[in-house]
């Protein structure tokens, strides 16, 4: 049975976000993040030998850990694949049927795009084909996009709720906060998509702000995060480490949802 990701729990998913060459590799240092007390797993595939993506190699991985994984191939491949969303999704899709609990599909998956968000209707319609694919293996899908640029709220909402439409499980957006006035408009951001998204959501920044909006949007209604084990120097992870954003669950007792629960009983 799939290991599926508790979507509705009431809480963000401490993911940890790791990347490995051999399944043996990807194992040890899922289970550093285990024993942290990760609620999920996050593989990232760009750096796996090519001799082991396939269904066996996934199933090594799956079964050595007991908590939902999430499969993520980008077009930053080192090995042999590059830009080629045709045949990434095939690896993905055999991670799928591997047993994992979400597969992520890129936003401009088919169509390279600016803010990687596709609005060729082509394209999207292959989107959601390949959703519907990974739905019939039993797995929930993350559309997610990596702009990594300073966004006003108005668009990151018109983004993922392009997302939300094509099928997905959970949207992301990767946006960026490097001055006073763009990590204010990053909180007002996540407390909107909160109250005005109907499919759980993602909001993270880059830049000089990125650590502290990341542990706000613990709070703040975020679905998932991405959390590290430890540092290594051949992989340039720079999340907050996964014993950090349980400090901060355990020690910030309140978050955004008690505000509607509140306004609710007053009503």
């Amino acid at each position: 049975m799939k290991r599926l990701f508790p979507l509705h729990s009431g809480r963000t998913l401490i993911t940890h976000l790791l990347t490995a060459q051999t399944p043996a590799e990807f194992i040890a240092e899922a289970r550093g993040g285990e024993a942290d007390g990760a609620d999920a797993i996050a593989v990232e595939l760009y750096d796996m030998k090519p001799e082991f993506r396939n269904r066996e190699s996934f199933e090594k991985i799956l079964h050595a850990i007991n908590l939902p994984f999430m499969f993520i191939l980008y077009r930053n491949d080192k090995w042999e694949l590059g830009s080629e969303d045709n045949k990434r999704q095939e690896i993905l899709l055999a991670a799928a049927e591997a047993g994992a609990g979400m597969i992520d599909v890129v936003g401009d998956c088919f169509d390279p795009s600016p803010d990687e968000c596709t609005h060729n209707s082509s394209a999207i319609e292959k989107q959601i084909r390949l959703i519907e694919r990974i739905h019939q293996t039993g797995s929930q899908v993350l559309m997610s996009s990596h702009p990594m640029r300073a966004m006003a709220s108005d668009e990151v909402l018109a983004q993922l709720k392009s997302f939300e439409q094509r099928g997905a499980d959970v949207v992301k957006l990767v946006a960026k906060a490097d001055t006073e006035e763009e990590f204010a408009e990053s909180v007002q951001t996540t407390m909107r998509l909160h109250r005005e998204l109907k499919t759980p959501f993602i909001h993270l920044c880059s830049g000089k702000f990125a650590t502290i909006q990341r542990f706000l949007g613990t709070k703040l209604g975020v679905a998932i995060t991405f959390g590290v084990h430890q540092y290594h120097t051949q992989y340039s992870y720079a999340q907050p480490k996964i014993s950090a954003f349980k400090t901060v669950q355990a020690n910030i007792c309140w978050d955004f949802k008690q505000i509607f629960s509140e306004k609710g009983s007053q009503e």
